[in-house]
């Protein structure tokens, strides 16, 4: 993907465009053309055809991607995911295994990546944790994203990590349940209707508006761009907002747990 980014900004340059002036005409934004530029976002074959036109390059950068090697033509679901958490205007989120990794502690991400199977190394778990730590600063901005997090109650009562990780954990949901823009849901164990019993999902809204759904599972993640499929887990996100307690509500209980602690 970076040969191909390296082509587009090349072709770019000496057609006289800028990268915000590219994205304007395509109505894709400044940074996704950076992003395909640095190689952190597939170009689309649609996209490449009408760059070629547009920067009338012979069809370089369709032939380019036909001839990419095998390994590349994957999509790199995870990493194209993170690219656009960043820049997201609103971020859904619903869990039923783990906390929201926007909303780990750091002893808590360690011990997630601790319990995986096949086992990391501490490298690369330090490597994993830092990366995670820092995709939180978003939650922190000048213009932070619109957030809403639902967690199923038994992630929240689950001590991963031991006891005092867990009293820290709970603590930093507390504080973070206080930031402007963000709720945080639970959904109680005691509700006899749940709408998401199929797993986890990320609902992302870009700053062109356009709906995207990411979701995970034991062999690999997927981002969704599919309106069909977008909609129906807009639904369960609805639904499972819902049958959550209230922010408020939520807030009493983490008073509750961190009391009894």
């Amino acid at each position: 993907m970076r040969m191909v980014g390296a082509l587009l900004a090349l072709f770019r340059e000496a057609a006289g465009y800028t990268q915000k002036s590219l994205g304007e005409i395509f109505v894709v934004g400044e940074q996704q053309i950076a992003s395909i530029e640095q190689g952190r976002r597939p170009l689309k074959m649609d996209l490449a055809e009408q760059l070629d036109q547009l920067l009338d390059t012979k069809g370089a950068l369709v032939a380019a991607l036909s001839e990419m090697p095998e390994v590349d033509l994957i999509p790199l679901w995870a990493e194209e995911f993170l690219d656009r958490e960043r820049e997201a205007i609103a971020i859904s989120s619903y869990e039923n295994q783990v906390l929201p990794g926007l909303l780990q502690t750091e002893p808590y991400a360690w011990a997630v990546f601790r319990s995986r199977v096949p086992f990391y190394d501490e490298d690369t778990i330090a490597q994993l944790v830092a990366a995670r730590i820092e995709r939180q600063g978003i939650l922190q901005g000048k213009n932070p994203p619109i957030t809403c997090f639902v967690v199923w109650e038994p992630v929240l009562r689950a001590p991963i990590g031991g006891r005092e990780v867990w009293i820290e954990q709970l603590r930093h949901l507390r504080a973070c349940s206080e930031l402007p823009g963000l709720m945080f849901q639970v959904l109680p164990m005691n509700r006899t209707s749940h709408a998401g019993l199929n797993g986890p999902f990320v609902l992302l809204e870009t700053p062109e508006h356009q709906r995207l759904a990411y979701a995970e599972n034991q062999r690999g993640s997927q981002l969704i761009a599919d309106p069909d499929e977008v909609a129906i887990l807009t639904q369960k996100c609805a639904m499972l907002r819902s049958q959550a307690l209230t922010p408020e509500d939520t807030r009493d209980l983490l008073d509750r747990l961190l009391g009894e602690a």
